[in-house]
């Protein structure tokens, strides 16, 4: 399964930031990256298209905000993919094959954990005050973490601590005040956008079955 971000869309359709050659082209290399990791052509990509013509008009002395007749179906498509994308995971395209996060990006990938972390909780059967669920920024040059802590199982989601494929770090704990737990076991990013096999695969890997495990509605 391919995942994507809406980012690039939303920066192509409000490219307020990008005043210079320098950061107009790295808009569009970022851009470009994203495509790539989406497994979407991006010489068809609207927002690629949007944001290298906005480097052109840099380029030629345009001035950048004006609006042009010839982008509004670009635009439109834009928008239709930021719709669409609403419904998708965005975790796991944050994740994927990026060395780094921008501000923007790591609050989304923050609040996307948590969101994920908490329909592990739900798909468990687990009632708010039978678990823990916290997230630490830490500094820019890191993603910092997001984390679930149940009586017995511990899990972290976290970009710059781990390698590709082992996004997802859990392990048994002895309750919600155990911090350092059993040996440490990892998973990929996007078996966490699917709790109930993640849950499957937490029970087999740690012999811990947290709460009911049964699928409620986040």
């Amino acid at each position: 399964m391919n995942y994507d971000l809406n980012y690039r869309y939303r920066r192509a359709l409000q490219p307020d930031g990008l005043r210079t050659i320098g950061t107009a082209q790295l808009a569009v290399a970022d851009a470009i990256a994203d495509c790539k990791r989406a497994g979407v052509p991006s010489e068809t990509d609207p927002a690629v298209i949007l944001l290298a013509r906005h480097l052109g008009r840099i380029a030629t002395g345009i001035d950048p905000e004006l609006t042009h007749e010839a982008d509004l179906a670009l635009r439109s498509q834009c928008m239709t993919r930021i719709g669409e994308l609403k419904s998708k995971p965005a975790l796991v395209a944050l994740v994927r094959g990026r060395s780094h996060f921008n501000e923007e990006e790591k609050a989304a990938f923050h609040a996307e954990a948590r969101k994920a972390l908490r329909a592990v909780a739900n798909a468990a059967g687990l009632t708010p005050d039978s678990y823990d669920l916290r997230s630490n920024r830490a500094g820019p040059a890191v993603s910092g973490e997001a984390i679930l802590h149940t009586d017995t199982l511990y899990v972290m989601v976290s970009k710059t601590l781990t390698t590709p494929g082992r996004e997802v770090m859990f392990r048994r704990c002895r309750n919600r005040e155990d911090y350092v737990g059993a040996a440490n076991n990892y998973c990929d990013i996007a078996l966490l956008a699917q709790p109930a096999k993640f849950l499957a695969h937490t029970a087999r890997e740690t012999g811990v079955r947290i709460g009911a495990a049964q699928p409620q509605l986040v």
